[in-house]
């Protein structure tokens, strides 16, 4: 199991309405799944990436245009922090995923069917279980407004998540 300090990771106390990643995430270059992610372009891709807080999003998404993360600051500021560090994973390969080119946003298929969401359901996933997390508590993390039930036991199953586990 790692030891990660989430709560130094996430600064929630910014007032500004854009600013880099490395001012409100810190240590994410440092983190071995995020290293996976970026390869060795990590600490030049975060030191580089903008952060926008916005109400334009419930959480935090990576932009379409440009590939800069929007986060959402009342989520940032009361939102519970080990998500808000499994997001930034989460939006982390977004981020890569915007840099090679990639459409984040498929509308002809379902939000669980895309391939960019399962493969960065899979990085947090895998984040999760680096921090110990186990199965009911990673189905926690999953579960949200954003997927139904459906959505979640297809979701889980895709991510070999034991959805059993929650229901207990």
């Amino acid at each position: 199991m790692a030891v990660v300090n989430v709560s130094k990771m996430v600064i929630r106390d910014l007032s500004l309405p854009i600013c880099s990643f490395t001012t409100c995430f810190k240590g994410f270059d440092k983190v071995e799944t995020v290293k996976q992610i970026l390869g060795e372009r990590a600490e030049d891709v975060l030191s580089n990436l903008k952060v926008e807080f916005t109400e334009e999003t419930r959480y935090m998404k990576v932009s379409d245009v440009d590939g800069h993360l929007l986060v959402n600051p009342n989520y940032l500021c009361s939102g519970d922090i080990v998500d808000i560090y499994l997001d930034v994973i989460h939006e982390l390969v977004h981020v890569r995923q915007f840099m090679d080119g990639r459409a984040l946003f498929d509308e002809n298929r379902r939000y669980v069917d895309r391939d960019t969401e399962v493969e960065a359901y899979q990085a947090a996933v895998q984040e999760a279980r680096m921090l110990g997390f186990s199965d009911e508590k990673i189905c926690r993390y999953l579960r949200s407004e954003l997927l139904n039930d459906d959505d979640l036991a297809r979701l889980a199953k895709i991510l070999n998540v034991n959805l059993e586990a929650s229901r207990g």
